[in-house]
């Protein structure tokens, strides 16, 4: 990317709340990747006018500019799927927050929708590029795992908005599946108290070589953001990670990511493994999802 860009990328921005936030100052500052980029405005359903100097503008001009060649679709996971339709349909980019979709069946629909259209679709995964997970996938590399677990605990989080637990947190899903690769559902179970706003969902996986994981996640009032892990290996066990430093610009770091996918970067291998995936995080997710319903 060191490359000086011959074109700029028009970029909106849709929803603008903690990450649609950092977005827009990403874009606004003087970095590689934004260089290839150029904020044209911002769509959000409340009435703001413009923020730090960036316009808002109407989702049918977001769709119909010729000026906006890509949205970053920064609103609430359960809108996620009728936006990314709808800038595909418009023939726009898509860079879009995970989870794309609450649903496997609307991301593989919406992926052949990307690939029909010849556009790019990114969901982003800041968890990947934490300096916590640079150093897990250090440790796992070439060990026998024997058994392990992963618990996040966090306030309270509206499902209507962000989608039953399983895809609120696939950000944990998608960290156990890099290290470990495909996975399987054993069982999967949610404790729900609606009135003190808690839940508790725990899911049982195995590895393909049958190693099993557990994974938990804990929201409710006074529940503190934290991650405890405890991985067993044939060769030792790792207990939670020592603090490893600041995540910097991990949004950034998406967004360069993405700039490289928009330049054709990227092998077709590379993005097909991406996919494959992403998908099988969704699937498992939507697998999860029916398996606690199931048993209400």
């Amino acid at each position: 990317m060191n490359t000086e860009p011959e074109r700029k990328f028009g970029v909106v921005v849709v929803g603008v709340g903690r990450a649609g936030s950092v977005r827009m100052r990403d874009l606004r500052n003087p970095h590689p990747s934004s260089a290839f980029l150029n904020l044209i405005g911002f769509v959000s359903r409340r009435e703001l006018g413009s923020i730090d100097g960036v316009q808002q503008i109407s989702l049918e001009d977001a769709l119909s500019s010729q000026e906006v060649e890509v949205a970053y679709i920064c609103s609430e996971s359960s809108s996620h799927e009728d936006y990314i339709r709808q800038f595909l349909n418009a023939g726009k980019h898509v860079l879009v927050e995970y989870p794309m979709t609450l649903s496997l069946a609307a991301a593989q629909e919406l992926w052949e929708l990307a690939e029909q259209k010849g556009k790019v679709l990114h969901e982003e995964h800041v968890e990947l590029l934490m300096e916590e997970f640079a150093f897990l996938k250090k440790e796992v590399v070439g060990k026998d795992l024997l058994k392990g677990s992963l618990l996040f605990t966090a306030g309270p989080l509206e499902e209507e908005r962000f989608g039953f637990p399983a895809f609120s947190g696939i950000s944990r899903l998608t960290w156990l599946v890099s290290l470990f690769g495909e996975l399987s559902l054993v069982s999967a179970t949610l404790e729900e108290r609606k009135e003190d706003q808690y839940m508790k969902m725990t899911v049982c996986l195995e590895t393909e070589k049958k190693s099993p994981l557990t994974w938990i996640e804990e929201k409710g009032p006074g529940l503190k953001r934290n991650r405890y892990l405890s991985f067993h290996f044939k060769s030792g066990s790792l207990e939670n990670v020592p603090n490893v430093g600041i995540n910097k610009n991990i949004f950034l770091k998406d967004q360069n990511i993405f700039v490289q996918k928009l330049l054709g970067q990227f092998s077709e291998k590379e993005l097909a493994a991406e996919k494959k995936r992403i998908l099988h995080c969704l699937g498992l997710a939507e697998e999860i999802q029916k398996y606690c319903c199931s048993r209400k």
